[in-house]
């Protein structure tokens, strides 16, 4: 695990970069921000999640614990590889430059992407071909399953929105009688949700998968297709950043959506009821991010039965992922420890009990079966002394972030000189505010804790922050974009607890100036984080 040498980074999910095209890509921007961090001075990148998004376009409530988001594909790069043309661009939409219009994305970029896959099946090369043959026999472990799942879905919504599926309906309705409210059932039936579908395929019975796989073997092929684009143009761009010194930082969720591929091929690693519901579900209790605590509604393991098969779910999972990335950050990693058990249908986390995790067991055996892992421990929230010795058995760096270290506590363990080497330090995360949108809501305690302890008059908060990290013990410092280009709350990433409004921030080369490309270098260099030219 190379967790020795001192780094420091950036925190971007690629939604963010600058595009052309309502989002932000695998394409020219994304390579021209690798070249800025070269220039900086910084040798990580950090992202989000890279699956596809669910709901509320989070990308920690995935259809697929191993799929790609394909709203990252570039259409530019499509054109490179010969999959589009030019005018296959049509008449751009005038999309905003500083948030992410998810719907508005996919109303452009999905229908490019079905005009790529039929030039695919008319006119590609031989080297396409057999490149796509490959991944699919490769990938097959998860990839059969997602294919079929998402093109159900995308089969009996269809269906339902022209008024078929009468008698799935009222089958589907009888049966959640005492489980689900009306509109709670117009939902899930509506958006096709596997446990709406017919018994047999809810159930997975073989032949009436055999079946279903012919009836839909064209789409099937077609989102295969896709998860191929994806990981070509991944692939391409980690390769680029990997070569300009640069290497990435992964982000797993813990838990996935309750409607993914994972859940309905693999049921029995979940609780879950007779009827295909969970009987539990995930969450947190009370904290600092929301009074009520967090209802995240992802169905919780099994874990006896996934130790039975020498936990090889999550096997294929962190191989699959370490394959995408460098290191990889693993959410919530005090659930492996215990986590939080709330009844499905409770209205919010408040009323849940601690439940145990797998415990050592678990890294024991993703290591015995997968070697050296390069895994980064989110320990934050509810941290006990349990879940700390877990992490420092498993011998996994764990997180500090600056914006909890100031107050009336001079020995609190995010402050850095509190901090030991085998910690990622952070100015915040993704689930924070801005750094500058921090200190204007920060008490007067706080703020006061702050400009002590740095010497400072408060003026700079972001870089100050920045400074702090990169002077701090920790091996990594990271630090978001946002933070960088002194961005205030406007701009911040998402607002746990708030369904609505996240996962859109966006940046446009007009924000970046000179000066942060030096500024970055010289602490970078300054405190032993990269080599001076």
């Amino acid at each position: 695990m190379n967790f020795t040498e001192r780094k420091s980074g950036i925190l971007l999910h690629p939604s963010s970069l600058p595009s052309p095209y309502g989002i932000g890509d695998f394409g020219a921007d994304a390579r021209r921000f690798v070249d800025t961090l070269a220039q900086a001075g910084q040798t990580l990148w950090q992202i989000l999640p890279l699956c596809p998004i669910g709901y509320g376009n989070s990308p920690y409530q995935s259809t697929s614990a191993f799929a790609g988001n394909v709203l990252l594909i570039s259409p530019d790069d499509l054109i490179t590889a010969g999959l589009l043309t030019e005018e296959d661009l049509g008449d751009v939409p005038a999309f905003s430059s500083d948030i992410v219009d998810y719907d508005a994305v996919r109303s452009y970029k999905l229908p490019l992407f079905k005009k790529a896959y039929a030039r695919f099946q008319t006119e590609a090369p031989d080297n396409i071909q057999t490149s796509f043959a490959a991944f699919c026999a490769k990938q097959a472990f998860w990839l059969e399953d997602y294919a079929l799942f998402t093109s159900l879905k995308a089969y009996f919504a269809h269906e339902r929105a022209l008024g078929k599926g009468e008698n799935d309906w009222i089958t589907f309705s009888q049966n959640t009688d005492n489980l689900l409210s009306d509109e709670e059932k117009q939902a899930y039936f509506a958006s096709a949700c596997w446990n709406s579908w017919p018994n047999a395929l809810r159930k997975r019975n073989g032949n009436t998968l055999k079946k279903w796989s012919r009836l839909l073997a064209d789409a099937i092929t077609e989102e295969k297709f896709y998860q191929y684009l994806f990981s070509v143009q991944w692939q391409a761009l980690k390769a680029y950043a990997n070569a300009k010194g640069i290497s990435i930082i992964g982000d797993t969720p813990i838990f996935t959506a309750y409607d993914s591929a994972d859940v309905w091929a693999q049921q029995p690693l979940f609780q879950l009821d007779s009827k295909g519901f969970p009987t539990v579900v995930s969450g947190v209790p009370p904290d600092y991010f929301c009074a009520d605590g967090q209802l995240w509604g992802n169905p919780l393991y099994q874990w006896k039965a996934h130790k039975k098969t020498d936990y090889l779910w999550w096997t294929n999972r962190i191989r699959k992922a370490l394959e995408d990335v460098d290191y990889l950050r693993i959410d919530h990693f005090r659930a492996f420890e215990s986590h939080w058990e709330v009844p499905f249908g409770a209205p919010n986390a408040i009323q849940g009990e601690w439940k145990k995790g797998p415990g050592i067991d678990f890294f024991h055996t993703l290591r015995r079966l997968l070697g050296d892992l390069p895994l980064i421990a989110e320990d934050l929230g509810i941290i006990t002394d349990e879940v700390r010795a877990l992490r420092e058995e498993a011998g996994f760096p764990g997180m500090r972030i600056l914006q909890f270290a100031f107050g009336n506590d001079k020995n609190n363990a995010y402050l850095p000189h509190m901090c030991d080497k085998n910690s990622i330090m952070y100015s915040g995360t993704h689930d924070n505010d801005t750094t500058l949108g921090w200190y204007a809501s920060a008490t007067e305690a706080e703020k006061d804790h702050y400009r002590r302890y740095l010497n400072v008059d408060g003026q700079d908060a972001a870089w100050d922050f920045i400074r702090l990290a990169f002077a701090s013990p920790a091996v990594f410092a990271i630090v978001p974009l946002q933070d960088v280009l002194n961005l205030d709350s406007h701009y911040r990433m998402n607002r746990p607890g708030i369904s609505e409004g996240n996962w859109a921030f966006r940046f446009h080369w007009g924000q970046w100036h000179a000066g942060y490309t030096e500024g970055l270098y010289y602490l970078a260099t300054l405190f032993g984080r990269y080599p001076e030219r």
